[in-house]
């Protein structure tokens, strides 16, 4: 089903930027604009998200606008850690990246919203 593996490989797309953040950190580049890490609709999740695919009772869940909603906060945020990271912030960068970071909580927020959508879904 088109729907549960859209929400499994999200789950995962998403969890592997926080590997890639940190080496922005420890390298001071990244190989994507941060215009487009802050794009929530260029990822593929974002594109099934927006796109024509989902169905209207997707979209009309009690899951849909909060997924959404998180989706927006997760990219800002992984915006913002790799801004900091490629100029040179490196400890605030790394902050948002530990346990209660910033990014962190934004990334698990995401994931239990996606999860639950997927469980109910």
């Amino acid at each position: 089903m088109k729907f549960k593996e859209e929400i499994r490989d999200a789950v995962g797309a998403h969890g592997l930027w926080k590997r890639k953040l940190k080496s922005a950190i420890t390298t001071g580049k990244i190989d994507v604009e941060i215009a487009t890490i802050k794009a929530d609709k260029q990822c593929s999740f974002g594109k099934w998200l927006y796109g024509p695919t989902i169905t209207e009772k997707q979209k009309n869940s009690e899951h849909y606008g909060k997924v959404q909603e998180l989706h927006v906060v997760f990219h800002e945020t992984a915006a913002k850690v790799a801004q900091l990271a490629i100029s040179g912030e490196k400890a605030h960068a790394m902050n948002m990246l530990e346990a209660n970071g910033e990014f962190t909580i934004a990334s698990a927020e995401l994931t239990t919203s996606m999860m639950a959508w997927l469980k109910d879904g």
